[in-house]
Protein backbone atom coordinates (compact mmCIF):
# COMPACT_ATOMS: atom_id res chain seq x y z
CA UNK A 1 0.00 0.00 0.00
CA UNK A 2 1.56 3.07 -1.09
CA UNK A 3 1.31 6.17 1.25
CA UNK A 4 0.86 9.64 -0.32
CA UNK A 5 1.12 11.58 2.94
CA UNK A 6 2.91 14.35 2.00
CA UNK A 7 3.06 13.91 -1.55
CA UNK A 8 0.46 16.03 -4.64
CA UNK A 9 -2.45 13.76 -4.87
CA UNK A 10 -2.33 11.89 -8.17
CA UNK A 11 -4.50 13.85 -10.88
CA UNK A 12 -7.01 12.62 -13.29
CA UNK A 13 -9.64 13.53 -15.24
CA UNK A 14 -12.82 11.94 -15.66
CA UNK A 15 -16.71 11.67 -15.57
CA UNK A 16 -18.39 12.83 -12.90
CA UNK A 17 -21.99 13.55 -11.47
CA UNK A 18 -22.68 16.43 -9.90
CA UNK A 19 -25.18 18.24 -8.05
CA UNK A 20 -27.54 14.70 -7.45
CA UNK A 21 -27.83 14.52 -11.41
CA UNK A 22 -26.14 16.31 -14.21
CA UNK A 23 -23.52 14.64 -15.72
CA UNK A 24 -20.06 16.17 -17.14
CA UNK A 25 -17.14 14.62 -19.05
CA UNK A 26 -13.84 16.27 -17.08
CA UNK A 27 -13.81 16.62 -13.54
CA UNK A 28 -11.18 17.26 -11.67
CA UNK A 29 -9.52 17.70 -8.36
CA UNK A 30 -7.47 20.91 -9.80
CA UNK A 31 -10.14 23.13 -9.49
CA UNK A 32 -10.09 22.93 -5.91
CA UNK A 33 -6.36 23.85 -5.79
CA UNK A 34 -5.44 27.19 -4.41
CA UNK A 35 -9.35 27.84 -2.86
CA UNK A 36 -10.79 24.60 -1.30
CA UNK A 37 -9.44 21.65 0.87
CA UNK A 38 -11.06 18.45 -0.74
CA UNK A 39 -11.74 14.63 1.39
CA UNK A 40 -11.65 12.50 -1.55
CA UNK A 41 -13.12 9.29 -0.67
CA UNK A 42 -13.30 5.69 -2.72
CA UNK A 43 -16.07 2.78 -1.93
CA UNK A 44 -16.35 -0.38 -3.31
CA UNK A 45 -20.07 0.13 -5.74
CA UNK A 46 -22.86 1.32 -6.38
CA UNK A 47 -26.11 -0.32 -5.25
CA UNK A 48 -24.29 -2.34 -2.30
CA UNK A 49 -25.13 -2.46 1.17
CA UNK A 50 -22.26 -0.38 3.65
CA UNK A 51 -21.53 2.23 0.62
CA UNK A 52 -24.82 3.79 0.80
CA UNK A 53 -24.66 4.17 4.41
CA UNK A 54 -21.50 5.86 3.95
CA UNK A 55 -22.34 8.33 1.03
CA UNK A 56 -25.84 9.15 3.53
CA UNK A 57 -23.44 10.10 6.18
CA UNK A 58 -21.07 12.64 4.35
CA UNK A 59 -24.38 14.09 2.83
CA UNK A 60 -25.35 14.21 6.17
CA UNK A 61 -22.73 16.35 7.43
CA UNK A 62 -22.03 18.53 4.00
CA UNK A 63 -22.75 21.63 5.44
CA UNK A 64 -20.40 21.02 8.81
CA UNK A 65 -17.27 20.12 5.72
CA UNK A 66 -18.20 23.32 3.80
CA UNK A 67 -18.15 25.66 6.81
CA UNK A 68 -14.36 24.48 6.68
CA UNK A 69 -14.07 25.53 3.47
CA UNK A 70 -13.68 21.69 2.64
CA UNK A 71 -15.15 19.68 -0.58
CA UNK A 72 -16.21 16.32 -0.38
CA UNK A 73 -15.96 14.24 -3.57
CA UNK A 74 -16.54 10.50 -3.82
CA UNK A 75 -15.31 8.04 -6.35
CA UNK A 76 -15.77 4.67 -7.61
CA UNK A 77 -15.40 1.98 -10.52
CA UNK A 78 -18.82 2.32 -11.32
CA UNK A 79 -19.46 4.17 -14.81
CA UNK A 80 -21.42 7.55 -14.91
CA UNK A 81 -24.50 6.58 -15.64
CA UNK A 82 -25.06 4.05 -12.88
CA UNK A 83 -24.15 6.96 -10.27
CA UNK A 84 -26.60 8.86 -12.47
CA UNK A 85 -29.39 6.04 -11.54
CA UNK A 86 -28.13 5.14 -8.03
CA UNK A 87 -28.34 8.88 -7.26
CA UNK A 88 -32.07 9.24 -9.15
CA UNK A 89 -33.18 5.81 -7.03
CA UNK A 90 -35.33 6.47 -3.27
CA UNK A 91 -33.70 5.34 0.25
CA UNK A 92 -36.43 2.82 0.35
CA UNK A 93 -35.40 1.32 -2.50
CA UNK A 94 -31.90 0.91 -1.69
CA UNK A 95 -30.47 4.57 -3.65
CA UNK A 96 -28.95 7.81 -2.41
CA UNK A 97 -31.24 9.81 -3.56
CA UNK A 98 -30.55 13.83 -2.23
CA UNK A 99 -26.51 13.43 -2.64
CA UNK A 100 -25.47 16.54 -3.93
CA UNK A 101 -21.36 16.28 -3.98
CA UNK A 102 -19.59 14.68 -6.62
CA UNK A 103 -19.40 11.52 -7.89
CA UNK A 104 -16.35 10.23 -10.21
CA UNK A 105 -16.65 7.67 -12.28
CA UNK A 106 -13.12 5.21 -12.66
CA UNK A 107 -14.52 3.08 -14.96
CA UNK A 108 -11.14 2.14 -16.27
CA UNK A 109 -9.74 1.85 -12.49
CA UNK A 110 -6.88 3.96 -13.43
CA UNK A 111 -7.94 6.21 -10.34
CA UNK A 112 -7.89 3.72 -7.86
CA UNK A 113 -4.62 2.26 -9.19
CA UNK A 114 -2.93 5.31 -8.64
CA UNK A 115 -4.56 6.20 -5.22
CA UNK A 116 -3.23 2.28 -4.44
CA UNK A 117 -6.91 1.41 -3.24
CA UNK A 118 -7.49 -1.32 -6.35
CA UNK A 119 -8.59 -4.28 -4.20
CA UNK A 120 -6.66 -6.56 -6.74
CA UNK A 121 -3.83 -6.10 -9.46
CA UNK A 122 -3.50 -6.79 -13.25
CA UNK A 123 -1.26 -9.64 -14.24
CA UNK A 124 0.48 -11.02 -17.89
CA UNK A 125 1.55 -14.16 -18.96
CA UNK A 126 4.25 -14.76 -21.26
CA UNK A 127 2.08 -14.51 -23.57
CA UNK A 128 0.84 -11.05 -23.05
CA UNK A 129 -2.57 -12.69 -21.83
CA UNK A 130 -4.08 -10.02 -18.91
CA UNK A 131 -6.26 -11.36 -16.51
CA UNK A 132 -6.97 -9.73 -12.64
CA UNK A 133 -6.25 -10.94 -9.49
CA UNK A 134 -8.41 -10.13 -6.89
CA UNK A 135 -11.80 -7.97 -6.06
CA UNK A 136 -11.86 -5.75 -9.59
CA UNK A 137 -13.32 -2.76 -6.95
CA UNK A 138 -11.73 0.03 -4.33
CA UNK A 139 -11.09 -0.51 -1.04
CA UNK A 140 -12.59 2.74 1.44
CA UNK A 141 -10.17 5.02 1.08
CA UNK A 142 -9.68 8.51 1.93
CA UNK A 143 -7.59 11.52 1.48
CA UNK A 144 -7.65 14.43 3.42
CA UNK A 145 -6.12 16.80 0.43
CA UNK A 146 -4.89 20.50 1.59
CA UNK A 147 -5.25 23.52 -0.43
CA UNK A 148 -1.83 23.15 -2.18
CA UNK A 149 -3.33 19.78 -3.01
CA UNK A 150 -0.90 17.58 -1.20
CA UNK A 151 -2.09 14.56 0.82
CA UNK A 152 -2.29 15.07 4.77
CA UNK A 153 -3.95 12.10 5.66
CA UNK A 154 -5.22 9.19 4.61
CA UNK A 155 -6.97 5.89 5.85
CA UNK A 156 -7.90 2.66 4.16
CA UNK A 157 -10.69 0.13 5.30
CA UNK A 158 -11.50 -3.17 4.02
CA UNK A 159 -14.72 -3.48 2.48
CA UNK A 160 -16.99 -4.42 5.25
CA UNK A 161 -15.67 -1.65 7.44
CA UNK A 162 -17.89 1.44 6.99
CA UNK A 163 -15.55 4.54 8.06
CA UNK A 164 -16.37 7.38 10.96
CA UNK A 165 -17.34 10.68 9.12
CA UNK A 166 -17.07 12.20 12.22
CA UNK A 167 -12.94 10.90 12.16
CA UNK A 168 -13.16 12.43 8.64
CA UNK A 169 -14.16 15.77 10.36
CA UNK A 170 -12.28 15.83 13.12
CA UNK A 171 -8.82 15.46 10.60
CA UNK A 172 -10.31 18.61 8.97
CA UNK A 173 -10.42 20.21 11.77
CA UNK A 174 -6.83 19.30 13.23
CA UNK A 175 -5.31 20.80 9.97
CA UNK A 176 -6.68 23.21 9.98
CA UNK A 177 -5.93 24.41 13.61
CA UNK A 178 -2.47 23.32 12.66
CA UNK A 179 -2.20 25.60 9.78
CA UNK A 180 -3.51 28.22 11.66
CA UNK A 181 -1.93 28.43 15.16
CA UNK A 182 1.06 26.14 14.31
CA UNK A 183 0.39 23.98 17.31
CA UNK A 184 0.31 19.93 16.81
CA UNK A 185 -3.02 18.17 18.09
CA UNK A 186 -2.20 15.23 20.26
CA UNK A 187 -4.38 12.25 20.61
CA UNK A 188 -8.17 12.16 20.53
CA UNK A 189 -7.77 16.10 20.13
CA UNK A 190 -11.38 17.85 18.68
CA UNK A 191 -11.82 21.20 18.27
CA UNK A 192 -12.24 23.23 21.50
CA UNK A 193 -9.41 20.72 23.22
CA UNK A 194 -5.90 22.48 24.17
CA UNK A 195 -3.11 21.39 21.62
CA UNK A 196 0.63 22.10 22.45
CA UNK A 197 3.45 23.21 20.69
CA UNK A 198 6.24 20.94 18.77
CA UNK A 199 8.77 21.17 21.97
CA UNK A 200 9.76 18.50 24.77
CA UNK A 201 8.65 21.45 27.18
CA UNK A 202 5.07 21.81 25.13
CA UNK A 203 4.29 18.06 25.35
CA UNK A 204 5.62 18.04 29.58
CA UNK A 205 3.24 21.22 29.88
CA UNK A 206 0.60 19.31 27.72
CA UNK A 207 1.10 16.06 29.81
CA UNK A 208 0.90 17.26 33.14
CA UNK A 209 -2.67 18.90 33.20
CA UNK A 210 -4.33 15.80 31.55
Amino acid sequence: MAVLVGKNAPKFSAKAVINGGEIVDKFSLDKFKGKKYVVFFFYPADFTFVCPTELLAFQDRLDAFKKRNTEIVGCSVDSEFSHWKWLQTDLKDGGIKGVTYPLVSDLAKTISENYDVLAGSYEYDDNGNVSFSGTPQSYRGLFLIDKQGVVRHQLVNDMPLGRSIDEALRMVDALQYFEENGEVCPANWKMGDKAMSASQEGVADYLSKR
